[in-house]
């Protein structure tokens, strides 16, 4: 008899039964009113898949982006920039739950308190993984690092495009939207600028 190699790591996903069934349940009623088949042989798991799919681009509204910085704080002494940049966004824009995809520029200046560097992206995840517009998703991310570090200034900076511009509407498929928040010493123009410089330099 085979015996099934032990993993020594392994990723899985979990899913509430309930939810997925009733999600099911609508997306396979979806299919029938747009024409399809639900039936046939290429769609028959499709409504599951998708059941699944939205609740993974939908989970960041059961983390806490607070709870996360906090469980990474540390007390140091470094009161200069600490930017990270270029965090891959994957979010659904909420008026036609099409995505936009994009990137993230952070930047802290600490005082007294620093977190994980991965924080910072966790972050960034756990508001991109909602149905947002990208003006509120960066006064978010900018807002959670603010209110639990406590820095003496946060900067945020999203690039993204937009698939709702691209495939429908207008469909101009070379546009990128700009976002921005900055408060405390990025408020400063010296300190925003020198933000602004590096986040657009390519020191590697």
């Amino acid at each position: 008899m085979a015996v099934k190699k032990k993993l020594n790591y392994e990723k899985l996903e979990e899913f509430d039964p309930e939810t997925t069934r009733e999600l099911g349940i609508h997306y396979r009623e979806i299919l029938r009113l747009i024409g399809e088949n639900p039936d046939r042989e290429g769609l028959e798991k499709t409504p599951l898949r998708v059941a699944k799919a939205i609740q993974f681009l939908t989970q960041g509204y059961s983390l806490d982006p607070k709870e996360i910085l906090s469980s990474a704080k540390f007390r140091e002494d470094y009161r200069e920039m600490v930017i990270v940049k270029d965090i891959e966004i994957y979010s659904l824009c909420e008026h036609h739950m099409v995505p936009f995809i994009g990137k993230a520029h952070v930047a802290y200046i600490p005082d007294k308190y620093i977190t994980g560097l991965s924080k910072i992206a966790r972050v960034v995840d756990i508001y991109a993984r909602r149905l947002q517009v990208q003006e509120r998703l960066t006064m978010q991310i900018k807002e959670a690092i603010n209110d639990t570090l406590k820095p003496l200034g946060v900067a945020v900076v999203i690039e993204a495009q937009h698939l709702c511009m691209a495939m429908r509407g207008v469909q101009k498929q070379n546009s990128v939207t700009t976002t921005s928040d900055f408060v405390g010493a990025f408020e400063r123009d010296k300190t925003r600028a020198e933000f602004l410089h590096l986040i657009s330099t390519k020191l590697h």
